[in-house]
């Protein structure tokens, strides 16, 4: 049998060999050297290492500046601090030489007075009439021989206008032709707007599509000469006719009263065209009315410094809330003119305004509060008074804002000799006119939908403005008794 001893006497273990360690082997260290140098790698494995190498360096850079920076970094930059150049430097006076090289480009590219009496010379002798209506027309044969003579008698800057989407535009009879006139508007109207924008990128210094207050009046200062109710204007009013004329720009194009106006909405307003009325002669073309109607008036704008003026009692160039109260025969409540000053007059900064914690209302701002109430039914205007009627400022009106802000109309109506009201049935009678999304509240959207948010604000702000609804009908039927006549 076999037998072996328990304790290892005749069986001699063999002592177990010791693994030197790697780096101690010269073919270990050969090896990682000859990896390490990238020799024996292939292209994309190459291409790993190196982007590895890569990404490492810009995690240890990035790492080292958020360590010496301290702070959060500025995630945000405005444009123009990036791109606008030094004053003076060569590359502003490169981008200001480039601007006026392409404006003079594209205004070499637009009609003159003499070509678009050309064009319409060149419609008129080329179009047919109508014998139903008399009114001259041309069909698409007519329209493309009209755009060769014209294209010949005045130049290739005219062939534009002759394009058959522009002919596709117009309304046409059954023969399929269109009407001269319309198409001739459209192309002054178009040549028109064209050198507006181009008057206006000229005076733009900072080329950001915006122009700030001063450019504004210094492009109707430029236009004085040329509108002929304002030929006559005093030398001496031109600078605040300038100054009345470009607030309802800002008025109406800077909604958020950053201080600017986008060209491109200052083109497409009412403004622009309603400042352009002016071209016509006073004395045929326009009644007394419609001069004291239009804002850009001579008339208008005298009318409105001279109220200003006469409000200014104490002619420190501001009004107070109690001279304000006097605009319109006092008839706006006084928690209106609070309202009014809290929200769109600022705190004066000392002196002039009578003390550095109270308030003063400035030209510029008596303009806004002018425009807002001529205006109340845009939602410029309606924008402005809502602001005041919305007493806590939470985005709309309650039934208690309305109980507050009518109790100051209600004590004028009666101090005026009227009938004793109840302020609980003009507060149904609101509603019903507006008729809110929630029956609870109404919103700026709700008086802007309802499209009579204008009068709901004038019975809310001007016992006048209660007086007109209150007698809408008997006013209306005064109105047509002179047109039976």
């Amino acid at each position: 049998m076999y037998s072996g001893s328990s304790d290892g006497e005749g069986h001699e273990v063999a002592p177990q060999r010791k693994i030197p360690p790697a780096s101690s082997m010269p073919w270990v260290r050969n090896l990682r050297h000859f990896i390490g140098s990238g020799a024996g790698l292939g292209s994309e494995a190459l291409m790993e290492l190196e982007t590895k190498r890569i990404l490492l360096d810009m995690f240890k850079e990035k790492q080292q500046k958020n360590a010496e920076a301290g702070k959060i970094p500025s995630f945000y930059k405005k444009a123009s601090l990036i791109i606008k150049p030094e004053e003076g430097s060569i590359s502003q006076r490169v981008q200001k030489l480039a601007k006026m090289r392409f404006l003079k480009k594209q205004t070499d590219l637009l009609l003159n007075a003499d070509d678009l009496d050309a064009m319409w010379v060149c419609l008129r002798e080329n179009c047919v009439i109508d014998e139903s209506t008399n009114a001259e027309k041309m069909n698409y044969e007519d329209f493309c021989h009209i755009a060769s003579v014209c294209t010949e008698q005045i130049g290739p800057k005219c062939r534009r206008f002759f394009s058959p989407s522009n002919f596709m535009k117009f309304e046409k009879d059954e023969s399929g032709r269109i009407a001269i006139l319309p198409f001739y508007l459209y192309v002054m109207r178009t040549v028109s707007l064209t050198q507006a924008r181009i008057d206006m990128s000229e005076l733009d210094e900072d080329s950001d599509g915006f122009l700030q207050p001063d450019e504004m009046e210094t492009y109707i200062r430029g236009l004085i000469p040329n509108l002929a109710q304002l030929r006559d204007m005093p030398p001496g009013f031109a600078q605040m006719y300038c100054r009345i004329a470009g607030r309802k720009f800002f008025f109406f194009c800077d909604p958020h009263r950053r201080g600017k106006a986008c060209i491109k909405k200052v083109l497409l307003s009412n403004c622009l065209q309603e400042l352009m009325e002016l071209h016509q002669e006073s004395e045929e073309e326009v009644t007394d009315t419609e001069q004291a109607e239009n804002w850009f008036s001579l008339t208008s704008a005298q009318r409105t410094c001279d109220l200003f003026l006469a409000l200014d009692k104490d002619m420190n160039g501001t009004l107070s809330k109690q001279e304000l109260r006097e605009y319109a025969d006092a008839s706006l409540t006084d928690i209106f003119i609070e309202r009014a000053f809290d929200e769109h007059v600022r705190r004066s900064k000392g002196g002039g305004g009578g003390g550095g914690n109270t308030r003063e209302m400035d030209f510029d701002s008596f303009l806004d509060f002018v425009l807002a109430l001529e205006n109340k039914d845009t939602p410029e205007g309606l924008t402005y008074l809502f602001r005041c009627l919305d007493l806590n400022g939470r985005g709309y009106l309650t039934t208690a804002d309305m109980h507050t802000l009518f109790r100051d109309v209600h004590q004028k109506w009666i101090e005026g000799g009227n009938y004793e009201l109840c302020i609980e049935d003009v507060r149904d009678e609101i509603w019903d006119m507006v008729k809110p999304a929630d029956p609870l509240r109404i919103t700026l959207n709700d008086l802007l939908s309802c499209k009579q948010g204008g009068t709901v604000a004038s019975m809310l702000i001007d016992v006048r403005g209660f007086w007109a609804h209150d007698n809408r009908e008997n006013l209306l039927q005064e109105e047509e008794e002179p047109e039976e006549e």
